[in-house]
């Protein structure tokens, strides 16, 4: 089955619920070591917020479930699923390597479901799909779930389904009435203005702030808190102590602004979510739809402003046509003031360099640069097959060798004695 509703629906609720019935008047044909549902998301957010959706709707029944992700340790994860899960939810990367390790059995899966099926079935992530359905019985009942499904990968669903049924019970790509919807045109250098403005002149009590990239997420973020303005990032290069705790200081109301990435427009259901503003217009129509739909969920109203610049008209052209409604253009304010210039030149520290600079006397060896921009790139605590200590001696390695006996040193080349 292929289901179709607007964001806020409850599309979480119409497989879990189901799934959970199943489970419990339909018994395995034979004995089942491993889980007998499975549930794929494409972040780590929304498998862990479908993974309470379960402990909520199965609460007194009596089955369990695991959520697995990467990110974290393995550990408590594998033995969630041990302990008898009947349901889990999973990443397809953290699954995968589970799969690999022979950790997780899935020839006893009933009922294979996909959450926003549209993303988990791009580019990114067919090949593991593919991978992930071939390791599960062809018997089975297989669900997608989405608020958006493109024609070009609609090809792609009939490779995990037969005679697919088609639920939709909204136009595919439609918005929620209750979203009042408004497009600023502003320069690009004035967009942080402009919502910091916003900010404090709509009575946002909680906003989710979208940007194109990750370091314009952490870029925003310090301008914001520079102006006095409570705010913190997520986005998928943040460690997932740093993703849940900026998730629970928002969900709290410690941190009343989340600015983040498109690993947010989908899976972050959190009460009571205001406005939602695209600093950074998406570059694909249909993310708008899954932006958008963060606020107005579960019969509420919400508001939702977007900013764009003149290299964004095109975007904009591409959303309207996708939603089939013109969004409300609005003036930038005339007293909007600049940001203070402290908080717009803000920088982080750059970071410091260890290893050997050189002495300066004589040239760098052949070699020596590309040596130093090749370790340059390389993952922190990389050593090149060296120990720990050696790589810790590299980094405290004098400037001068020769003025502190540093072993090893010959002195200057001979080109440069000459």
């Amino acid at each position: 089955m292929l289901g179709i509703a607007q964001t806020g629906t409850g599309k979480t609720a119409a497989f879990a619920l189901p799934t959970l019935h199943h489970l419990l008047t339909h018994q395995a044909a034979g004995p089942v070591k491993g889980p007998r549902a499975l549930v794929l998301a494409p972040t780590r957010e929304l498998a862990a917020q479908i993974g309470e959706s379960f402990a909520t709707y199965g609460r007194h029944t009596g089955l369990k479930h695991a959520v697995i992700f990467g990110g974290v340790g393995q550990g408590p994860q594998v033995q969630a699923i041990r302990s008898g899960a009947a349901i889990l939810v999973a990443t397809p990367g953290r699954l995968i390597d589970l799969m690999e390790q022979k950790l997780v059995d899935l020839r006893g899966i009933q009922f294979f479901t996909l959450d926003e099926a549209d993303r988990m079935l791009d580019m990114g992530f067919i090949q593991p799909i593919r991978r992930i359905a071939k390791a599960v019985p062809a018997r089975r009942q297989t669900m997608l779930f989405s608020a958006t499904m493109p024609d070009e990968i609609r090809h792609l669903v009939h490779e995990l389904m037969q005679k697919p049924v088609e639920v939709a019970v909204t136009p595919t790509a439609s918005t929620v009435d209750r979203i009042e919807q408004s497009v600023y045109s502003i320069e690009r250098a004035r967009k942080a203005d402009l919502l910091a403005h916003l900010l404090r002149s709509t009575g946002a009590a909680r906003s989710v702030v979208f940007t194109k990239t990750k370091h314009g997420a952490d870029k925003l973020v310090r301008k914001l808190r520079a102006a006095g303005i409570a705010s913190d990032a997520i986005h998928g290069n943040k460690a997932q102590g740093q993703r849940t705790r900026a998730l629970d200081g928002f969900r709290g109301g410690r941190t009343p602004v989340l600015v983040a990435t498109d690993i947010a427009a989908r899976g972050l259901d959190v009460d009571g979510i205001t406005h939602v503003f695209n600093h950074d217009l998406p570059m694909e129509p249909e993310a708008y739809v899954h932006r958008i739909g963060r606020t107005a969920r579960a019969g509420a109203s919400g508001v939702a402003i977007s900013f764009c610049d003149d290299e964004e008209r095109g975007l904009l052209k591409a959303i309207e046509k996708l939603t089939k409604a013109r969004i409300e253009r609005v003036p930038v304010p005339v007293d909007l003031v600049a940001l203070p210039k402290s908080a717009l030149q803000q920088r982080e520290p750059r970071p410091q360099h260890g290893g050997h600079q050189g002495s300066g006397g004589g040239r760098r060896r052949k070699g020596q640069g590309q040596r130093q921009r090749e370790r340059s790139t390389e993952p922190k605590g990389s050593t090149h097959g060296q120990g720990a200590a050696s790589a810790a001696a590299v980094a405290e390695a004098p400037a001068h060798p020769a003025r502190h006996g540093w072993p090893g040193y010959r002195g200057p080349s001979r080109r440069g004695r000459r």
